[in-house]
């Protein structure tokens, strides 16, 4: 009997989320009722600026105690630390991973100098690596905590520990976009001096997010105006943004350990079937790694007719960042290219979350096992 597919099956949540009632129900408050600009004096103003500090405290419980300024996204949050701390100095050097998110990279090059430090074939950089390469005049080090095309978590703490024995005077700053409620995520804990998220990834709105600040640790901001978010982001607040993000943090750290248990077994499984059917290699499969993510190379078939295929099924998946152009699908990712993935393996990313269902991961199974026997029967 034919296969039916529902109409839609979304499992791209690595690239967005969708925004679930609970946080829709905050921001529609904050653009209706509480609209107030949080520096006037008045009533409105102190309801909105008491919007933007519960939104702040919901950050510090899931993150740590820290300084915490809103931005508009993790592109904004990593370019504030990158640049903001590399500006404290001339001639920045900065080390990176060689898999780090394009923002961190593009901050690195306008910041100075960069060295990239390269990978393993499992996608996680060493630590001792990461500490060789700084030296003397490094200024910034930036390390992911969840690689967001593979689901690989790189160590950190280890990093942290490392490079300040041998230079303590290093901005260490995490992108931890794709961390935040997947896993356990302490600030202070890791040791680093900034973290950058993002309220998209965790069912919360676009257009927001945050850089948590070590307490004491200073960066320059990017522009200057009315001295918002502490003088480090100049700009009337985005408070039905802010509240959405507060309250999707604060959601998804309270469910955390159930939802990714759930979402790791739906994942494993789905990963097994495909393996199983098809001969496709999950990328960084040796390697730690978040509940949400599976890289996998598919033998024979390209990227992008598998993902048309795919998606004429009802099921969406992507074929890495959806940060990288339109068409990346066409071009190997700089992060494949790091693990030795051949440009000729066609690659999708399949990335679940906690509103995922074992339905959906029923039909992705189906979707890409006849997306993939369809193809292979067509091409040469």
């Amino acid at each position: 009997m034919e296969y039916v597919y529902p109409v839609r099956i979304y499992l791209d949540n690595a690239a967005t989320t969708p925004v679930v009632p609970e946080v829709i129900d905050v921001i529609v408050r904050c653009l209706g009722e509480d609209f107030g600009n949080p520096s006037s004096a008045h009533r409105l103003g102190l309801v909105a600026a008491a919007w933007v500090k519960r939104a702040r405290a919901q950050l510090v419980d899931a993150l740590g105690d820290g300084q915490i300024v809103f931005t508009s996204g993790g592109t904004e949050a990593n370019a504030l630390a990158i640049l903001g701390a590399a500006r404290r100095g001339r001639d920045a050097t900065v080390v990176v991973s060689a898999v780090e998110h394009p923002s961190v990279l593009g901050a690195a090059e306008k910041a100075g100098r960069v060295v990239s430090v390269p990978v393993g074939a499992d996608g996680v950089v060493s630590a001792a690596a990461m500490a060789d390469a700084v030296g003397p005049d490094t200024t910034v080090v930036a390390l992911m905590l969840v690689q967001n095309e593979l689901g690989t978590i790189q160590p950190v703490a280890d990093v942290v520990r490392l490079v300040r024995a041998k230079n303590d005077r290093v901005h260490i700053h995490c992108d931890a976009v794709q961390a935040i409620g997947k896993i356990h995520v302490s600030a202070n804990a890791l040791g680093v001096d900034s973290l950058a998220l993002s309220a998209h990834k965790l069912h919360g709105p676009k257009g927001v997010g945050a850089l948590w600040l070590r307490k004491g640790v200073s960066v320059a901001p990017l522009w200057t105006g009315g001295g918002q978010e502490g003088g480090l982001r100049s700009g009337t607040e985005n408070v039905p943004g802010i509240a959405g993000l507060g309250e999707a943090v604060a959601r998804a750290t309270a469910s955390l350990d159930d939802d990714a248990a759930r979402m790791a077994h739906l994942r494993d499984g789905l990963v097994a079937a495909l393996v199983a059917a098809t001969g496709a290699r999950l990328n960084g499969g040796a390697a730690p790694r978040a509940p949400h993510i599976a890289s996998l190379s598919l033998p024979g078939v390209p990227a992008e007719p598998l993902l048309h295929a795919i998606e004429e099924r009802g099921v969406y998946v992507s074929a890495g960042s959806a940060c990288h152009a339109k068409g990346a699908a066409k071009k190997q990712s700089h992060v494949l290219a790091a693990i030795g993935v051949p440009d000729t393996a066609g690659t999708i990313r399949v990335s679940l979350s906690r509103l995922t269902t074992s339905d959906d991961v029923d039909a992705a199974e189906h979707a890409i096992i006849g997306a993939m026997r369809d193809l292979a029967q067509l091409l040469p």
